[in-house]
């Protein structure tokens, strides 16, 4: 009997090992995934009121979060290519760097390409730099291209069975349950984790909404030429950059001051300059620092300390990768969890049942 069950452990301890490998190997798309669940599952519970099925509540949940993003993501870049071009119309950025050089030369005469015009470029030679450029880096094109649709199709399909599957795993884990430690813990860490990374969702769309307001009331006082553009789509981005840590929206906001200040600084219109500086006052205080001292207190968790939150969203991306943003706040969560209740109970100290019982309500133990 001994025999068999050291065959069974010690093929579990092998699929163990292979899973952990696997899990290691996507551990970026597993982390993101399990960040989307919690993030969503508030939300996908409460459409339960509607009656709808469980399949059809986690396409909506996810869609609530994925669609948005995807549509944010592929619109900035199709802007970024028009202002781009636009600003190659422009000024002269093709003669500054040198009409030699055959790639932008030849591409900045294609301000307003026709199917025709494609043609006889492409007949001419016009697109045979690049072209080339293309075919040396088509095999890293691909594998980021590959890398990035698996991953993502990882996360999805992680996440939806997780919202569909989610009760039922665990209940699995607390099938292993011993003195209620096991149950306390994962019960615990489970209402942490969804109150800190739920946190995170609202306070994307929090400080999404106050940069919205706050770039297009600066629109509604600034002159034309040092407007900003597109400001709705900047504070959405701006938003979503608070999840970065430490620099966090100032990869919006920067960049944004910098668009603004290039054409006017060309054009010889210095006194504009003073209205990107209020801009950039005011992003600083309204946007990046107020809200992060007021509303991410109300967004970091019940019980996690909102400094040690901190310091794993500056550590995680620096320890674990860009991944770790996400993976760090969940370890921080478990361990502290794991601090104020099982290992409580492992070192034979009891919690206090006293401080259970609210204010002017008896225990049974007291009649």
């Amino acid at each position: 009997m001994d025999e068999k069950r050291f065959v069974v452990a010690l093929f579990g301890l092998a699929v163990a090992i292979v899973a952990g490998y696997v899990a290691y190997r996507f551990v970026a798309p597993l982390t993101v995934a399990v960040f989307l669940y919690y993030s969503t599952r508030r939300f996908y519970h409460r459409l339960e009121r509607f009656r709808l099925p469980s399949r059809v509540r986690a396409v909506v949940s996810l869609s609530l979060i994925g669609v948005p993003l995807i549509g944010l993501v592929s619109y900035t870049l199709v802007l970024l290519i028009l202002e781009a071009r636009r600003f190659i119309e422009q000024y002269p950025v093709a003669d500054t760097i040198g009409a030699e050089n055959s790639v932008i030369g030849d591409l900045a005469e294609l301000s307003n390409p026709t199917a025709d015009e494609l043609l006889t470029a492409y007949r001419s030679g016009q697109f045979d730099p690049l072209i080339d450029l293309v075919s040396e880096q088509a095999s890293l094109l691909a594998s980021t291209v590959s890398g990035l649709a698996l991953n993502l199709l990882i996360t999805v399909v992680v996440t939806y069975y997780l919202l569909i599957d989610g009760d039922k795993f665990h209940d699995w884990l607390l099938s292993f349950d011993d003195d209620a430690i096991v149950r306390e813990y994962l019960e615990t860490a489970d209402a942490e984790l969804e109150a800190v990374l739920y946190g995170n969702l609202l306070n994307v769309i929090a400080i999404g909404v106050i940069a919205v307001v706050t770039y297009l009331g600066y629109n509604a006082v600034a002159p034309a030429a040092v407007e900003i553009p597109y400001p709705t789509l900047a504070g959405a981005l701006t938003g979503v950059a608070s999840l970065i840590p430490v620099i966090g929206m100032k990869i919006v906001y920067i960049p944004l001051a910098a668009a603004m200040s290039v054409p006017v600084a060309l054009d010889g219109e210095v006194s504009l300059l003073v209205y990107v500086a209020g801009f950039l006052a005011v992003a600083v205080v309204v946007v990046d620092t107020v809200p992060d001292i007021v509303l991410r207190p109300y967004f970091s968790g019940e019980t996690t300390h909102v400094g040690l939150l901190m310091l794993a969203y500056i550590f995680g991306p620096v320890v674990f990768g860009f991944h770790g943003l996400f993976l760090a706040p969940i370890i921080l969560v478990l361990a502290l969890t794991f601090a104020d209740t099982a290992l409580l109970r492992l070192l034979g100290v009891e919690p206090d049942p006293g401080s259970e019982v609210p204010a002017g309500q008896r225990r049974l133990d007291e009649f």
